[in-house]
């Protein structure tokens, strides 16, 4: 693949991250496909709109004032149109200025290519330090 399409991958996840500093739910699931799920330790998340409306009710408690961490750890392209991302990432809560171990992640991304666009389509999560 080419290094605009790795650029392109990296582009998507930054836009996810700055949308999670400012606490925006509908910023944060424009860059996911419609259909896209997620598992974030553990909790399933059947579509964009179900991701949204958790991350939304989240921004407005708990993480109210936090920002993600990432650090894509790899990028492997399946095709044309699929990528696979191995990323780490943290939570730092609002107050802080460092995450604290257990908001560390292993992250798992797949994101796909309609129309010169990528999507992320899957996202799944745990524990940094899972055995």
């Amino acid at each position: 693949m080419s290094s605009q399409d790795e650029n392109a991958v990296h582009a998507v996840l930054d836009q996810v991250y700055a949308a999670w500093a400012a606490n925006d739910a509908d910023a944060f699931v424009a860059r996911y496909a419609d259909d896209a799920n997620a598992v974030h330790t553990g909790f399933y998340m059947e579509n964009r709109d179900a991701i949204r409306a958790s991350l939304a009710y989240e921004f407005a408690d708990r993480l109210k004032g936090s920002h993600a961490i990432h650090e894509v750890q790899s990028v492997r392209f399946i095709g044309e149109d699929a990528a696979l991302v191995l990323s780490k990432a943290a939570i730092v809560f609002a107050g802080q200025t460092e995450p604290t171990p257990e908001t560390k992640t292993l992250d798992t991304w797949v994101l796909s290519k309609r129309d010169a666009t990528w999507s992320v389509e899957r996202f799944h999560n745990c524990a940094e330090n899972a055995a």
